[in-house]
């Protein structure tokens, strides 16, 4: 049996090398892609996980403000004026303990960020209390600092007030996100 050859003409003998390197090039494109969304997947997973903790720290001097305002013997202060009453602006840039000379909020270090306490002082008919109940308005601000995320949480705790002039029952009548 004889042999058969095959001969290529000379313009065929050069195609099969850029093929190669076209498909080379796509899955390289597609390896660089996949790996950009992955880096970027990373980025986010990490900003989420500094978000949660940072919230939870807020959280956390939350939970210690309303421990401070409950503990007996407890006594602060009413603000003097609307504007010391108001939100503490400076929550969006306190970083640690101390007392602020505008607001003259003391901000209380925590584990992870800070918290202040102001009282608003007495108001009636408030949420989530009977009708003309006098009670005594405590503003907890806590800041949650972790990494470059920060969470700065509001709540307002009324303080019953019973006949004889001291405190009683205790109660959230407000609570806000404002970072």
């Amino acid at each position: 049996m004889p042999r058969r050859q095959f001969r290529f003409h000379s313009w065929q003998a050069g195609v099969v090398l850029p093929i190669s390197l076209v498909f080379l090039l796509l899955l390289a494109l597609i390896g660089l892609s996949s790996m950009q969304g992955a880096i970027s997947q990373e980025k986010i997973t990490g900003s989420v996980r500094l978000r949660n903790q940072s919230f939870q720290s807020a959280e956390s001097g939350l939970r210690l403000g309303e421990s401070a305002v409950q503990a007996p013997g407890f006594d602060l202060r009413p603000c003097r004026t609307t504007a010391l009453c108001s939100a503490p602006s400076e929550s969006v840039q306190v970083t640690g303990p101390g007392t602020d000379p505008v607001s003259t909020i003391t901000w209380v270090g925590t584990k992870s960020g800070v918290y202040g306490i102001q009282n608003l002082g007495r108001g009636v008919g408030l949420a989530h209390l009977p009708p003309e109940t006098p009670a005594t308005l405590y503003r907890v601000t806590a800041v949650g600092i972790s990494g470059h995320s920060r969470t700065v949480l509001e709540t307002v705790y009324a303080r019953v007030v019973l006949d004889d002039g001291q405190g009683g029952r205790f109660r959230r009548v407000m609570w806000r996100q404002l970072l």
